[in-house]
């Protein structure tokens, strides 16, 4: 899958560094690695729930934006 991704954005002319963590929630993972690397930006896609789909399916992009300091460009 990680490779569809790359491909996809060196079709685009985007540079993109793969990297996959393992047993850890994506939110988790996220927040500790754009931390980590000093990033400035977080892009996230989203499914565009509301209310009571985002409450019961949970949602890894509003968990994002609750817990960090980094700007959020969010794109359904």
């Amino acid at each position: 899958m990680l490779d569809k991704c790359k491909a996809s954005a060196d079709a685009a002319g985007v540079s993109a560094t793969l990297v996959h963590v393992e047993d850890k929630r994506p939110a988790e993972a996220i927040l500790e690695l754009s931390r980590a690397q000093g990033r400035d930006l977080i892009v996230m896609a989203s499914h565009g729930r509301r209310r009571l789909g985002r409450l019961l399916l949970g949602s890894q992009t509003a968990e994002v934006l609750s817990y960090t300091e980094i700007p959020v460009l969010v794109v359904r």
